[in-house]
């Protein structure tokens, strides 16, 4: 299920279910994954919720508990402002950005850590990315950055974010969801550890 809640340019529901279920396949997820394009002011109370940052981040990916896991792969929820913004940035299409953050969700949603895996997430990007005909993959591209001060870097105004987290599902991202578990608590019921 794909729901807009903030529009994004070139961003159709329709291209992006044909798309989800592309890059569903190709990270080898089986079940279904739902996907809110939302706004910088929605990132930013998730983000602040669940990982206590109080500043917008492009995506975020939830895993299922694991009772659905068969069923349903998880949630994502990407930022219309920043993908608008960074598609300016690296000179593609809206469109072309949404698509890259949902393959980079989808990654942390088949078990992928950018932040811990020695590359092994940034070479899975990469190929899929080739495959399903998109520009620089986010690690790649947030890591040249990072290592290569450029004009694009400082024209950015915050830095890009990667980050993995967990929740229910879609419905509740438009309510009041529940408080993300402590560090010392790692887990809430069934569902996996906050990546």
């Amino acid at each position: 299920m794909v729901i807009i809640k903030k529009a994004a340019p070139g961003v159709s529901e329709r291209t992006l279910t044909r798309f989800i279920q592309r890059a569903r396949k190709a990270a080898g997820l089986r079940g279904q994954v739902d996907v809110l394009l939302a706004s910088s002011r929605n990132l930013r109370v998730l983000n602040r919720r669940f990982r206590g940052k109080g500043q917008p981040t492009d995506v975020l990916s939830f895993p299922p508990i694991s009772a659905v896991a068969r069923e349903f792969s998880g949630d994502i929820v990407v930022s219309a402002d920043i993908a608008a913004r960074n598609a300016r940035l690296y000179r593609h299409t809206p469109a072309q950005e949404v698509k890259i953050l949902i393959l980079h969700g989808m990654l942390h949603l088949a078990g992928y850590d950018h932040e811990s895996d020695h590359g092994r997430m940034a070479r899975k990007e990469e190929r899929l990315r080739r495959e399903l005909g998109l520009s620089s993959g986010l690690i790649r591209r947030t890591e040249r950055v990072a290592h290569a001060p450029s004009r694009v870097q400082s024209r950015r105004k915050r830095p890009l974010s990667l980050v993995g987290l967990e929740s229910r599902t879609l419905s509740a991202v438009g309510r009041r969801p529940k408080p993300a578990p402590s560090e010392a608590e790692g887990t809430v019921g069934h569902r996996r550890r906050i990546r």
